[in-house]
């Protein structure tokens, strides 16, 4: 009887846990079905590449512990020119010059990046992540879905969060959480947050905050948000402005790779350069 009733109960366990697994999977009267939205985000990620040169403006910011406005603030005009370069100029700067070298860290890695637009080794896309459907929400006035991010490898540029999907256009508009290996011992709980929204026909990335704890350091933030977008039309009269400090790069042949967010380890070894920098 007590084996009986065990098989009983095993068998309850393992219905109940099939349950959850479906419910994961489904997601519910008159929503596509999860592969669907995979799918979808996927083709859209293709196909968001612009053509046209642009330049956008960014601010970035770093905090330090218990501070409630920024120690150092950044001011870059970022140039793109696909599918051929991609370049930056640090306008100006205040606080600890060291925000400089951080700045710059990220910057250089994603020209770096931007050589290789075939690499999709961080894309929101099932070759490096399980997804599952964890409802709706709304970004921007926009309503999305709301997927859940399973890293498939621990590495740095993957997140282990939820990615918010645009219920129209199938584009990522949102991603949090916390990244699947930190880079360094001296970083713990390293969480991260992107924001995505379309400015004047091109699809961008506007928003960025890395926050961490540095060890014997305490808790540093890094925020990047975009202050301008300058399109081609603008671009092709502008003459350029003064900068301290510029890099330029090149960008690999045009492709159609999968959309990905800024690498996340950047922001982390930035947050970790601003600590030990000289």
């Amino acid at each position: 009887m007590g084996t009986a009733m065990g098989l009983v109960k095993a068998g309850l366990l393992v219905a109940f846990l099939s349950c959850i697994a479906v419910a994961q999977e489904s997601t519910g009267p008159g929503v596509p079905s999860l592969q669907t939205i995979t799918q979808e985000m996927e083709k859209a990620q293709s196909q968001v590449h612009s053509l046209a040169p642009y330049e956008i403006v960014r601010e970035y910011q770093l905090f330090g512990p218990r501070s409630t406005a920024a120690d150092s603030d950044v001011i870059v005009e970022v140039k793109f020119r696909p599918p051929s370069s991609e370049d930056y100029d640090i306008q100006r700067s205040s606080g600890s010059k060291r925000v400089v070298k951080i700045v710059a860290s990220i910057l250089d890695r994603e020209v770096r990046v931007s050589k290789d637009r075939q690499s999709q080794s961080s894309a929101i896309s099932s070759d490096n992540y399980d997804f599952t459907y964890l409802g709706e929400t709304i970004a921007d006035g926009c309503s999305c879905y709301r997927l859940g991010l399973r890293p498939k490898r621990k590495e740095t540029d993957l997140i282990a969060g939820e990615a918010w999907i645009d219920k129209h256009s199938f584009l990522v508009r949102h991603v949090e959480g916390e990244v699947a290996k930190t880079p360094s011992w001296w970083l713990k709980n390293v969480r991260v947050k992107l924001s995505f929204a379309e400015i004047e026909g091109t699809w961008l990335q506007t928003g960025i905050e890395a926050r961490a704890e540095v060890r014997f350091f305490g808790q540093h933030t890094l925020t990047s948000r975009t202050l301008d977008y300058r399109g081609s039309s603008v671009v092709a009269s502008a003459s350029p402005a003064p900068a301290i400090r510029s890099r330029r790069g090149s960008v690999g042949a045009r492709g159609r790779a999968a959309w990905q967010p800024e690498r996340n380890s950047a922001l982390e070894q930035g947050l970790l350069g601003g600590i030990n920098a000289p």
